[in-house]
């Protein structure tokens, strides 16, 4: 049977023990590896491969001796608890043995897993496990995670209580970060949030999450806010080049202004907020950041806000839009309010 996206990610969180294996496959091995990895360590559990419940087989073997995956499907294993048997690596030569894998399997047997890279709808190992009413192919695409996936993430960290505004910053590093850089990410976020029982705010992931080219982020910034929009064609086309995405850095702009406007309108002045911010301001970035909101005043920079917010929303609509050129020109306005001043 051929899983669907939704499908797929249900079996993945709480496979069907009645069906005989799964076939895992797709271009990005490290996106295939992570979702055998969640697949096995949630029927066999954390210590399953100490208690021997895991049986690896390499493909090249496998081709040297058929009997290898239903000997070790059928084998009965010395601790008690479900078992695996993952087959890495595999490639149309296989197709026969697996099917007749598939064939011969019966209740009480181990749960075969099986890897691959891109296979196309022609594909013979692809074909033998869509066919098997007992199987399930599931294809591992680079499209970045949904919410049900991200939600299965953040319970995987131990992170909890995420508010709408960081859930919407954690959802847009999707896009940006490969699958194990978002893990590790949600790892650190979970280790910086221990102990504390507040929801998780966009500050916190901020002050988590990877730094976009940091010192490139804040010439981006800067030249926006400075009132130079004759420097923002440039800048952001080296950052393009350095494959900076655009929704990722319109995040970082929205944020810098959001800082901006929290510190025009504190009682203490600018200096007071920036003083207190969470991750602090230093040095030249904070004097820097002082004479912008000195310069722009709160009314100019609550709309800046909310202008960035809605560029945001535009480049993470389904609609497809020419993101760069989306972000140049709603900089290019900000940068513009200072030159009319």
């Amino acid at each position: 049977m051929k899983a669907n996206k939704q499908e797929a990610a249900r079996f993945i969180a709480k496979p069907d023990l009645t069906r005989a294996g799964v076939l895992l496959y797709g271009m990005d091995a490290m996106r295939v590896a992570l979702k055998r990895q969640d697949l096995v360590k949630t029927v066999i559990g954390p210590d399953g491969e100490a208690d021997m419940r895991l049986t690896r087989i390499e493909a090249a073997d496998l081709r040297k001796d058929p009997s290898m995956v239903t000997d070790a499907l059928k084998a009965v294993g010395f601790f008690p608890g479900d078992r695996v048997v993952l087959v890495e690596n595999a490639g149309d030569g296989l197709k026969d043995v697996l099917g007749n894998a598939l064939q011969d399997w019966a209740e009480g047997d181990a749960l075969l897993v099986v890897t691959a890279g891109q296979l196309n709808a022609r594909s013979g190992l692809r074909k033998a496990f869509e066919a098997a009413p007992n199987a399930l192919a599931i294809g591992v695409y680079d499209d970045p995670p949904g919410r049900d996936e991200i939600e299965a993430e953040l319970a995987r960290a131990g992170v909890s209580n995420v508010s709408p505004d960081a859930m919407a910053d954690i959802t847009a590093l999707t896009t940006s970060l490969d699958p194990g850089d978002f893990r590790q990410v949600l790892t650190k976020l979970s280790l910086y949030k221990l102990g504390d029982q507040t929801p998780v705010s966009t500050d916190d992931v901020l002050a988590i999450a990877p730094l976009v080219q940091d010192t490139a982020v804040d010439e981006v910034v800067g030249a926006a806010a400075d009132g130079r929009p004759e420097a923002l064609g440039l800048l952001l086309s080296q950052m393009a080049g350095q494959g900076v995405n655009a929704t990722t850095l319109c995040i970082a702009a929205t944020r810098h202004f959001r800082q901006l406007f929290a510190a025009s309108t504190d009682p203490s002045g600018p200096e007071g907020a920036l003083s207190r911010a969470r991750p602090p301001v230093f040095g030249q970035r904070r004097d820097r950041m002082i004479r912008q909101v000195r310069a722009l005043g709160p009314h100019q920079l609550e709309g800046i806000v909310t202008s960035l917010t809605d560029t945001d929303l535009t480049l993470r609509s389904s609609k497809p839009v020419p993101a760069l050129a989306v972000l140049e020109r709603a900089l290019i306005r900000i940068a513009m309010l200072k030159r009319r001043q």
